[in-house]
């Protein structure tokens, strides 16, 4: 990167290589949700032992996205993305093996998710570097396309090709997806130091808005997922679609994220605010409504869809909000937001399940619109009652 940028052609290559790795990543993080049952008799484990593949994926990503983004904050990111794809595609391959065991599944799984958790810390910085510091939000919304795509198109393609190829055909399709980024990015992103490029640090340093930006992260996916983890429940239970209908339900509501983060993308440089506030107000009222509406049919797609236009948008801005206000180093602050977000994931999941026995499938929506409701009086406080014994102290690994 450094003070030369390269070629038009050439950045957009890498961009568009990025958000296919991003797109790759995010299907084989998710993958096994559509092959649960062809993968657990294959493999002889429960269907539970296959969710844990998802599970552990995510807590690897929180726990490790820190940690590896300080250690390697002075590696060239050429090398760096380099190795990371490279991990990517040798371990979908290892997965797509005929004689792989469970065990080796789960180390396979457990790389991937160490190379995603640094991924998603570098790739936001590594992407807006090649371009002029005012077109920040518009990288970062076209790589979180390449993100979302992964929901809408990746997971439900890879469901169907395994139903029909075997649960492996779909790992060793991704594998080759991740031999085309990693080709572009080693060939194409040119060798500097990471701290050369006007990405490397945020554009407006600002320790405060940074703990209201991560605050909102970790309440807001929480939020979602309190509800959200049950939701093929609730269509049948409460709102009585019936089996068919709930996948044509689901694919709507990957369609509003689809399209949610197309449409906020170009907006997140103009309206940094808004394009963040407007998806928590969004998610706030699409969660309490399925709580009140939910036994509508027409209602409840209509709020589903919101809170899929909602909760796509919200994690983009986050990112583009955190590498303006970082208050160092941007992808450590961008993995600290990964981390919250898949706290958020965990967190969120396990407190809709404690709720289920005690407030039903309804209450956990409920719980998780008041969550998202703080997050967005926090949003909605002015900067300078933001409480200084919550933002003074440094952040772990931000210096």
């Amino acid at each position: 990167m450094g003070s030369v940028r390269p070629a038009p052609w050439r950045r957009a290559a890498v961009v568009a290589a990025l958000m296919l790795a991003a797109f790759t990543f995010n299907t084989t993080e998710n993958l096994p949700v559509g092959l649960l049952s062809l993968m657990a008799d294959d493999l002889r484990v429960s269907l539970t032992a296959v969710g844990a593949l998802v599970t552990g994926y995510g807590l690897t990503v929180a726990v490790g996205s820190l940690p590896l983004a300080h250690v390697t904050r002075s590696v060239p990111r050429r090398h760096l993305m380099s190795g990371l794809l490279a991990v990517l595609a040798v371990a979908s391959w290892i997965s797509a093996l005929a004689a792989v065991s469970y065990g080796l599944l789960l180390v396979a799984r457990v790389a991937t998710a160490l190379a995603q958790a640094l991924f998603w810390a570098v790739m936001g910085p590594v992407a807006v570097g090649l371009f002029a510091p005012e077109r920040r939000g518009r990288i970062i919304g076209l790589l979180s396309v390449g993100g979302s795509l992964a929901t809408v198109a990746g997971v439900p393609a890879g469901a169907w090709l395994g139903g029909h190829s075997g649960w492996r055909a779909p790992f060793a399709v991704l594998g080759a997806l991740a031999v085309v980024s990693l080709a572009v990015v080693a060939v194409l992103l040119p060798t500097s130091r990471p701290q050369e490029s006007h990405s490397a640090y945020g554009a407006a340093p600002d320790r405060r808005r940074f703990a209201v930006v991560l605050t909102t992260t970790a309440l807001s996916v929480t939020g979602a997922f309190t509800g959200f983890t049950y939701i093929v429940a609730f269509l049948d239970e409460v709102s009585g679609f019936g089996q068919d209908a709930v996948s044509a339900v689901l694919m709507a509501f990957g369609a509003a994220a689809l399209a949610g983060v197309t449409v906020a993308g170009p907006l997140l440089d103009r309206f940094p605010r808004a394009t963040l506030t407007v998806p928590v107000a969004g998610q706030t009222v699409a969660l309490i409504g399925l709580y009140v509406g939910g036994s509508g049919q027409v209602l409840t797609v209509v709020l589903l869809m919101l809170l899929g236009a909602s909760v796509a948008p919200l994690f983009m801005a986050t990112q583009s909000q955190v590498l303006h206000v970082a208050p160092g180093r941007t992808e450590t602050a961008l993995a600290a937001n990964s981390a919250a977000f898949n706290v958020g994931v965990a967190v969120g999941a396990l407190l809709g399940g404690a709720l289920l026995p005690l407030a039903g499938i309804r209450g956990t929506f409920l719980v998780g619109g008041l969550l998202t409701a703080v997050a967005l009086v926090m949003l909605s406080w002015p900067e300078s009652v933001v409480s200084r014994a919550t933002v003074d102290a440094p952040e772990p690994g931000i210096r």
